[in-house]
């Protein structure tokens, strides 16, 4: 029996950012999707990544990918405070939107891009890629099936080496923060719990230190939370560790599981299991989470699959994100003022 192949997505990429290889050329090479347009501030960044990507053309702006209409799909990999607007942009030329994480500045901008993508029937997915690999599936495989008990208490830590001064996410202006960049895979992973931990992760009490010369801006920030079950959580973010730690943590009445790099298992894709049966190592595999991520992507245009990183589920991040940050006592990032999608730009 033969399945008619699957028509090749056709994107659109905004700007040339490091992330873009890993985010989207190597995913589309790996499912055969197209990278029909990308524009960039720096038109020689952008010819320099077409060429080493197989882009089909360069363009002079981010309006003209989007205006292109060989174009389907929107990839938005621009820094944060530009992710809401250019998805509003996205969406209203009629787009799909692939946008890296948090796919607004805050939630109320979140909600805006939310009624907007449904207003329109297009599909928006927002970047969590953790959430599409076997690692993370795995985790709440154990949780499901009892292995591990009744959950009790969740760790996430995400903490990396310090950027560079001049980088954007130490601009409150461009919505940056250890919060923003890092410490929300951690409450999306504590949020993808909450079937078994009878609802929402609820925050009781944050701490932060700024950035020195960039007030408001999180260098790294602590959060403590509870489920209604009574399970209780910590996420603890940075952008001034000194080594890289992405694990997450889940402690149950009979067990526990841990994922050393559970947003980065192409360099560990370890789980770790301790139950009364005994402690076990498993291995489920080095395959990027970008190209999981893609593949549900495909699977939801081309075949109407549910995508569960999806508007809805996005505002409920940003919500979080932004009482965390309340909570810690900064300000929730402001949305830029920059509107491509009222301006035309």
């Amino acid at each position: 029996m033969t399945t008619d192949p699957v028509e090749p997505l056709r994107i659109g990429v905004l700007g040339a950012a490091r992330i873009a290889g890993r985010g989207i050329a190597v995913p589309a090479r790996d499912t055969g999707s197209r990278l029909v347009a990308l524009a960039a501030r720096d038109p020689a960044r952008a010819e320099a990544f077409a060429r080493a990507h197989g882009v089909e053309r360069v363009l002079p702006t981010y309006a003209d990918v989007l205006a292109d209409p060989d174009v389907e799909v929107i990839y938005n990999p621009l820094p944060n405070a530009l992710h809401g607007p250019w998805n509003l942009a996205a969406v209203a030329a009629g787009k799909h939107v692939l946008s890296e994480k948090p796919f607004a500045s805050n939630a109320e901008e979140a909600a805006e891009v939310r009624d907007a993508a449904r207003a329109a029937g297009v599909t928006v997915m927002e970047g969590f890629h953790h959430l599409y690999h076997p690692v993370v599936h795995r985790l709440l495989d154990l949780v499901d099936a009892g292995d591990l008990g009744d959950v009790v208490h969740v760790e996430a830590t995400i903490a990396m080496l310090s950027p560079d001064d001049e980088d954007p996410r130490w601009s409150l202006g461009l919505a940056g923060g250890a919060l923003m960049d890092l410490g929300c895979y951690g409450l999306h992973a504590l949020r993808s719990l909450a079937p078994w931990t009878g609802g929402e992760p609820v925050p009781d009490a944050a701490r932060a230190g700024e950035r020195a010369g960039a007030p408001g801006v999180d260098e790294w920030l602590d959060v403590d939370l509870h489920f209604p079950s009574g399970a209780t959580a910590a996420v603890r973010c940075s952008m001034v560790h000194p080594d890289r730690d992405f694990s997450l943590r889940i402690v149950g009445t009979r067990g526990e599981a841990t994922a050393p790099a559970f947003v980065e298992p192409n360099r560990d894709d370890r789980v770790l299991v301790r139950t009364p049966a005994g402690e076990r190592t498993e291995h489920l595999g080095t395959r990027t989470t970008y190209t999981y991520q893609l593949e549900a992507l495909i699977r939801a245009l081309r075949h109407g699959s549910p995508v569960p990183t999806g508007p809805d589920d996005a505002v409920a991040t940003m919500t979080l994100i932004d009482r965390c940050y309340r909570l810690a006592g900064l300000p929730p990032r402001p949305r830029a003022a920059f509107e491509p999608h009222r301006t035309g730009a």
